[in-house]
Formats: structure tokens, sequence, C-alpha cells
């Protein structure tokens, strides 16, 4: 069974900063752009725009509180990104093992 994919979540997804802000997001378990902002080498500013993106995917989920937003990873959007990924995973292996196929038929063809 394919998993569909999802341009909108993997453009998301393949920003190495955005990524990085998951793994703390996912480590601390929350974060507002200030405390993000604390533990990497990008203004505030430029996080709550990456916040925005990865809040328009779903992959994390901001809640008001007082003058900032508390970041959350959202766990289902996660897993389905995971499994996004294992499909594509999976029908490249299946790919890959057609094209050695084929190299070894060739193969014996050029050497019986």
């Amino acid at each position: 069974m394919t998993t569909a994919v999802d341009d909108d979540l993997w453009s998301a997804i393949g920003d190495p900063t955005r990524r990085r802000m998951l793994d703390l997001l996912l480590a601390d378990g929350e974060g507002t752009a200030t405390t993000l902002s604390q533990q990497m080498t990008v203004t505030r500013q430029a996080i709550a725009k990456h916040l925005a993106v990865l809040d328009r995917v779903g992959l994390v989920q901001g809640t008001p509180t007082g003058r900032e937003r508390r970041y959350r990873v959202d766990d289902q959007q996660l897993a389905r990104a995971v499994a996004q990924l294992t499909s594509v995973g999976s029908a490249w292996d299946a790919r890959l093992r057609r094209i050695k196929r084929i190299a070894e038929a060739v193969q014996k063809t050029k050497n019986p």
C-alpha cells in the first residue's frame, strides 16, 4: 500500500533549520520562538517565520501564552510524515532491486 506524499509537508521538513527546530521541540516537549532562538544561530523573527511554516503544514501546534505562543510537535502529523518517508523508501528500494536485476541480466548476456 502506497501512502500519498504531501509536497507541502516535505517542503517544510526539507529545510535544515526547521528540522533542527523540530528536534529541539521534540527534546524539550515545547518551546517558543524566543526559547528556540536562544538555542540556535537564527533570529527570533526568522524562527517565528519557520514556526509559521511548520504550523501551516500541521507539524506543530501553537497555543497562545501571554504575549508568545508555545509550540509543540503534533505527534499524528509527525507519524504521517514518517509513514510517507517509509513508503517512499520502500518504493525506491523496489526500484533499486529491479535496476540491479536488469544490470545483472545485461552482465550475463555480455559474459555468458
